[in-house]
């Protein structure tokens, strides 16, 4: 059955930030197939085949769209994921439609109509990542465009339909110049203002822009579980985790990813505080 974000089992997004070799890739998508099972929501495997936003003009991007795909038609063969990436131009989405089963806007881009429509009318599953300088409630109209483009009804955005065809991520909020704050009211705000699943995005919220090596982002990835469990505990339907076996030497985000080793413990702990606010 086609995948759609749940509204009442807590749910992963994660993988590398960006598409690298089969080893890799197949690596990290069999160590969250063997933890999908623990999540009732399951796991959305996710890496990029193009980051178009890099900070310098010679950062790796990744392998492109047409060798990207078929990279990822291989993770989902070989372990049953579902699959999800990102588009930055509309002209990508029917392809990435055809392979992906989620598609997701970057939060630079999220307030780009022409994407935002050429991704609703794949049909496919949407994840909007909220601009870093974006009020929760102005994310309305990013979801309204995702869904006035569907080519058929969308799933009902009552919060009583236990299924939804559109996301909202939260990712931090600009604070001055290199580094990002997060407001956990921005979660029940996004989800009463779009009718959407909130995840949270536990990565790129402690990114901070332009102040890594040359200047790249940096991060500080022991912040990580800090902000996942408030952000668990302030209600996120999902989590959005980028990982890697080792991220020191990522080609991209390295300094704000999840050391593969250590995802399995942060989201089972997760999973209690969401379990937690359940009972």
């Amino acid at each position: 059955m086609p995948w759609e974000f749940p509204r009442d089992r807590f749910f992963l997004i994660a993988g590398p930030c960006v598409l690298e070799g089969d080893e890799l890739n197949l690596r990290v998508g069999e160590a969250l197939a063997r933890l999908a099972s623990a999540l009732p929501g399951g796991i959305v495997f996710k890496a990029s085949f193009d980051k178009a936003n890099r900070a310098n003009v010679g950062a790796h991007r990744g392998p492109g769209l047409d060798d990207g795909l078929e990279a990822l038609a291989r993770v989902r063969a070989a372990t049953g994921l579902p699959i999800l990436t990102d588009v930055h131009l509309p002209g990508q989405c029917e392809a990435v439609g055809q392979v992906a089963d989620v598609l997701q806007i970057p939060a630079f881009l999220c307030r780009q109509t022409d994407l935002l429509e050429a991704a609703g009318t794949t049909g496919k599953p949407v994840n909007v990542k909220k601009g870093q300088w974006m009020a929760p409630e102005a994310m309305r109209g990013a979801i309204d465009k995702v869904r006035a483009a569907r080519p058929q009804s969308p799933v009902d955005s009552s919060p009583s339909v236990p299924i939804s065809s559109e996301a909202v991520t939260e990712r931090g909020s600009f604070f001055g110049y290199g580094d990002l704050v997060v407001d956990m009211r921005s979660i029940p705000r996004l989800r009463e203002s779009t009718g959407s699943p909130v995840v949270f995005d536990g990565t790129h919220s402690v990114q901070r822009p332009g102040q890594g090596t040359g200047g790249a982002s940096g991060g500080a990835r022991e912040f990580i579980p800090t902000l996942t469990l408030a952000a668990v505990a302030a209600g996120a339907d999902g989590l959005f985790l980028e990982t890697h076996p080792d991220p020191d030497r990522a080609p991209s985000d390295g300094p704000n990813m999840v050391p593969l080793r250590d995802l399995e413990s942060l989201v089972r702990r997760a999973l209690r505080v969401h379990e937690a606010l359940r009972t």
